[in-house]
């Protein structure tokens, strides 16, 4: 049986070199980066590819080698590949879930933490040699979170915890998502307009979609207090960024935390490098080490799994 497979990007995975891609199958070749014009000659006779957030297009699928029978998306997410060509060519995808619900949903909490203390401002004073928040009273907005009212779209397992974590430090909840459930202790479900008014920090944690995409506009971004703070952990596009980036120079809300961003890398000349109310990280919420030793092992299972006939966390 053909056990060919292999890793097109595995940098964005092994940035530090602690993973050991080997363990996946018998023959296991691995590039650290693989662009478009090289990706048909390295699949070539590899019956499984792994590809990690890595754009793959339908013309590209319809081109595929035979010998492909299975794409494993080395994340939760899988917006960047073509399902529809890949059923189109018999090829099953499958996905790695719930592998770094905790460590985002702590990225998204440490974010949260952090603008209620004006912490951006603080540390780019800092570098500037600017002492004043020492030698002078406090210059920086620092405010409580508990009794806040924190609003997150998409109660899927990242949501899910990041409920746990903002219940603990006494904050009132409210949940916009496709399943509301029942009203609980400090928890309500609600539509995305009763969110958007009444929360202190709204946490997007929904996938991409067609319906989801610019999820969060101008319109939307209105309907928010200017008090408010926008926590994105999810991906770049469910926020139109241009828009974002003019509400926030005119205080139509009071910051924003982000993780992801409508393209990756923002452009070198992007204003959100340079904004003191914008936190902005490089989709760095799932790369905690235990999280991506995580991914190789459900990444390994369900390799496993499809040459055993059993195919796993299938979703095409």
């Amino acid at each position: 049986m053909n056990r060919k497979t292999v890793v097109l990007n595995a940098a964005k995975m092994n940035f530090d070199g602690s993973l050991d891609f080997s363990v996946l199958s018998d023959e296991v070749i691995v590039f650290d980066e693989t662009t478009p014009d090289q990706l048909l000659e390295r699949i070539d006779g590899a019956a499984v590819i792994v590809t990690k957030e890595m754009p793959v297009s339908g013309e590209l699928i319809d081109r595929f080698p035979d010998s492909v029978k299975l794409i494993c998306e080395a994340g939760t997410g899988y917006n960047n590949l073509d399902l529809e060509a890949a059923r189109r060519k018999g090829i099953t995808v499958c996905n790695i879930p719930a592998y770094s619900s905790q460590r985002v949903a702590h990225t998204a909490i440490m974010m949260l933490l952090n603008l209620s203390s004006s912490m951006q401002k603080q540390l780019r004073m800092l570098a500037l040699k600017n002492h004043d928040n020492f030698t002078k009273n406090l210059q920086v907005s620092h405010v409580e979170v508990n009794n806040k009212v924190l609003g997150i779209i998409g109660a899927g397992n990242i949501g899910r915890e990041v409920i746990k974590i903002a219940r603990a430090l006494d904050m009132e909840i409210l949940v916009y998502t496709r399943t509301p459930k029942q009203d609980s202790d400090g928890i309500r479900y609600v539509d995305l307009e009763t969110l958007l008014k009444n929360s202190d920090y709204v946490s997007l944690h929904c996938p991409l979609t067609p319906q989801t995409k610019h999820l969060i506009n101008r319109k939307t971004l209105e309907l928010m207090k200017p008090t408010a703070f926008l926590i994105n952990t999810s991906r770049g596009a469910l926020i139109n960024e241009a828009e974002l980036i003019e509400a926030l120079k005119e205080g139509v809300i009071a910051g924003a935390g982000l993780d992801v961003q409508e393209v990756e890398p923002p452009a070198f000349d992007s204003p959100l490098y340079d904004m003191d109310n914008v936190i902005l990280t490089p989709h760095m919420g799932w790369k905690g080490l235990e999280t991506r030793k995580r991914l190789l092992s459900i990444l390994r299972g369900n390799v496993k799994a499809y040459f055993e006939g059993a195919p796993i966390n299938v979703v095409s």
